[in-house]
């Protein structure tokens, strides 16, 4: 009895240990629409390609970079890339000479996979696409022994989607750049940011390398720019706006050797990423002349810049700075191979420049106007001698000032003028607005969002994106290379601060510029955001520490006019949108009950609105919060001249009167509109004829966005019996940054109401001396205007 049952429970162990050691089944196939950018043209097959621990496969040597990359990528796994020339192979590298540069062809079927391009770099693009076919658990790195299976291999069999994919990219200039000059992040970091970039079919990293705030790269003929001009005294601790400046007292710093530039300059080699350096000139230039006082305009002792913002400090337009800038470029030369040399040209003060006596020489003797032009003399001088040595200059798009360079390629930022200029004189352009591709603003309104600059660039603002502007005739459009997005980082003081900024926007931007810009804006954006959720998977699999906005619910209002028996009333016609539409959605009004959301909301008095998202009856994301104003103005605004810039513009006209307030934080949003330097000129046509005995209007006031309240206003009041009052409106100078409220009495007419009014906005003029952007026009920026 009991041996019987002894051998009874030996072979229910042996069973159960043969049962454990059965390998798992192979994971199923993901979605083979789901890769991030989206491809040109993608035909699924509905079957499934197996793919065990050995491959045998066959490419041509012509494509090493791809050959490495997936070795690298699948042997760490334990799958074994085997090459195979004699029977046909499970997957098929091959050239097709017909296919233009970049481009591929991929075709899985059930027992192969076939991959053609013309050279390694389709290739390479065609193993991104396979890459984010393949299970999400590849892209963490096995860390030890408890990685293995139970048969001491790391790999476990997959299944690939099958179907055909054809596909190449849309714009020959995709960037992302980085600035480690206000925070410095070290080599690996650096690399971890470039495989990013790879990931996503990305082409170009613009290292941005010396700023007022630190010098970041080792030039051996000047060591004290990396002795003493690679580390602050302290930095700036809170908001740049927040007053008194408070700092933390603690020095910070570092750079890089040419070794370690080396490495990274080949690194991204590898991954077909070509990296520009951007050494800044003149401008931005307080760390060196801290290192060298002799090459500014003054001559004096500085420190190392320890706030934020824009300094007067420059680099003197003399011989002795065009020797030493031309050695320090000769070594960055040397250590990058791409085409381009970055040399800034933004944000230059010329208020030293004005009072040098070694500038207004320079200005004389080469018959210069003003230092407008000596700004571009300085810029062509200095393009002469980088392409001396095979080189381009990169520049921002201040380099149109007083003259562009003959063979700059313009980087423009301050919106799109400076690339539409640039490309109507035929030259290259890459398009970079703060308005779409500034990764340092805001991504939300929630206010437990992390200190950022300001502004706010949502995801689907950036996947609106269109980087050629369509004041350009087609010709003129040739010259549109592509589009960056740029993440300054005084804000962002760890890497991973700049990964939660960089992502998911880096996937809508790669989006724009491998596949190309919406053609239809909400039904594509609700397909990406499908594919972003999706792709969170391998994001946590990568250990980024991504922004997850996807479960925030969006909204859309519109003004109702209504005449019942010739009585008006204007009413709020609110629709709720579902960025997920598995899941339900239930909104409440003034904290009432909830109540399931079926279709607009009509809003009859001014009201506060909740809205949240529920799977199985529980809340996913965050509960939405909005209030919308009755007022006398509302739905009136019959022209706005100009028009509001395109850049900030989300809301139209209307979003002057619609009843609802921009964001305290953001700028950005829809409902601000911004104006660039130009008087504004609101006319509303009233639909209720009221009585009114108040004007309110907000202004965005914030300094270091260039944006000013303004300082008066003329309103023209107009009434229903004909007669007309004027009154002339000083708007008080605002106590802090945000958005600036005002209101201003009108005058009670008991018999008559008013039928429109004019408001005529002067902007508030040249920035001065001493703030950011001083010397420029600043910005105007309006909400919502209320008649009371």
């Amino acid at each position: 009895m009991n041996r019987t049952m002894k051998l009874h429970g030996t072979f229910l162990l042996f069973s159960l240990l043969f049962l454990a050691c059965q390998a798992p089944e192979p994971i199923e196939p993901s979605d083979i629409t789901h890769i991030i950018p989206q491809p040109q043209v993608t035909y699924p097959s509905g079957q499934k390609h197996r793919v065990d621990s050995e491959i045998t496969w066959s490419i041509p040597e012509t494509f090493n970079m791809t050959r490495g990359f997936l070795e690298g990528f699948l042997s760490p796994h334990g799958f074994n890339l085997l090459q195979e020339d004699q029977n046909r192979p499970q997957w098929a590298f091959s050239i097709d000479t017909a296919l233009a540069k970049g481009a591929y062809q991929m075709e899985i079927e059930k027992e192969h996979l076939s991959i053609s391009a013309a050279d390694d770099l389709g290739a390479f693009y065609a193993a991104q696409t396979l890459r984010q076919l393949m299970p999400e658990y590849l892209e963490a790195k096995p860390v030890g022994i408890f990685d293995k299976g139970f048969w001491g291999s790391e790999s476990r069999s997959f299944y690939l989607p099958t179907g055909l994919i054809k596909d190449h990219p849309k714009f020959a200039y995709r960037g992302m750049h980085l600035d480690v000059g206000r925070h410095f992040f070290g080599p690996e970091q650096i690399k971890q940011y470039i495989d990013y970039l790879a990931l996503l079919k990305m082409n170009y990293f613009h290292w941005h390398l010396t700023e007022d705030q630190g010098w970041r790269i080792e030039i051996k003929s000047f060591p004290r720019l990396t002795e003493h001009a690679s580390t602050r005294p302290e930095t700036l601790v809170g908001h740049y706006s927040e007053q008194p400046h408070v700092f933390d007292g603690t020095p910070y710093g570092g750079y890089y050797t040419q070794e370690e530039v080396k490495d990274i300059v080949a690194y991204a080699a590898q991954r077909h990423i070509t990296v520009i350096p951007e050494i800044e000139m003149p401008g931005h230039a307080q760390a060196a002349i801290s290192a060298y006082p002799e090459l500014g305009c003054t001559g004096q002792a500085i420190d190392v810049a320890t706030k934020w913002g824009i300094f007067e400090d420059i680099y003197c337009a003399k011989d002795q700075t065009f020797d030493f800038l031309e050695t320090v470029l000769e070594e960055v030369i040397a250590l990058f191979p791409g085409p381009y040399i970055h040399i800034g040209g933004d944000e230059a003060p010329k208020a030293h420049w004005a009072s040098c006596e070694n500038c207004q020489k320079v200005i004389q003797t080469q018959g210069l106007a003003d230092e407008q032009e000596l700004q571009s003399y300085f810029i062509t001088r200095i393009e002469a001698f980088i392409n001396s040595k095979g080189k381009q200059i990169i520049g921002w798009d201040e380099i149109l000032e007083g003259g562009l360079a003959p063979n700059a390629t313009v980087m423009s930022w301050r919106g799109t003028q400076g690339g539409i200029e640039a490309a109507k004189q035929h030259h290259n352009v890459i398009m970079t607005p703060t308005s779409h591709c500034y990764f340092d603003y805001y991504q939300s309104d929630l206010p437990e969002e992390p200190l950022a600059i300001g502004g706010y660039l949502p995801l689907k603002k950036v996947y609106s994106y269109n980087p050629i502007p369509h004041e350009l005739t087609p010709e003129e459009a040739r010259f549109i290379l592509g589009a960056q997005g740029n993440v300054w980082t005084e804000y962002m003081p760890s890497f991973e601060q700049v990964q939660y900024m960089v992502f998911p926007r880096i996937l809508a931007l790669s989006e724009v510029v491998w596949h190309g810009p919406a053609k239809a804006l909400d039904r594509e954006y609700a397909g990406f955001t499908r594919r972003v959720a999706s792709f969170f998977k391998r994001l946590d699999a990568m250990g980024v520490n991504y922004a997850n906005h996807l479960y925030d619910i969006a909204s859309v209002h519109r003004v109702v006019t209504t005449a019942t028996q010739g009585v008006v009333q204007t009413k709020i016609s609110y629709a709720l949108v579902n960025p997920l539409p598995d899941l339900t959605m239930e909104y409440s009004l003034n904290q009432g009950e909830w109540a399931p959301y079926d279709g607009p909301i009509t809003i009859e008095k001014t009201s506060a609105i909740r809205a949240r998202l529920l799977r199985d009856g529980k809340t996913v994301g965050r509960v939405m919060q909005d209030s919308l104003m009755i007022h006398g103005a509302l739905g009136s605004v019959s022209s706005v001249v100009p028009a509001p810039h395109s850049s900030y513009n989300a809301g139209g006209n209307a979003a002057l009167t619609n009843g609802k307030r921009g964001d305290n934080n953001r700028y950005g949003d829809s409902e601000w509109l911004g104006f660039s330097a130009e008087e504004v000129n609101i006319t509303l046509d009233l639909k209720q004829a009221p009585k009114t005995s108040a004007l309110k209007m907000r202004f965005y006031h914030s300094p270091g966005q260039w944006i000013y309240a303004p300082k008066s206003m003329e309103l023209t009041l107009n009434y229903t019996d004909g007669s007309q009052q004027k009154l002339d409106l000083m708007v008080e100078s605002p106590a802090q940054n945000g958005p600036h409220a005002q209101s201003w009495v009108i005058p009670e007419s008991p018999q008559k109401s008013l039928k429109s009014c004019a408001i005529k906005v002067q902007p508030f003029g040249v920035i001065p001396q001493g703030e950011q952007g001083a010397g420029q026009l600043a910005w105007t920026f309006i909400d919502e205007i209320i008649l009371d």
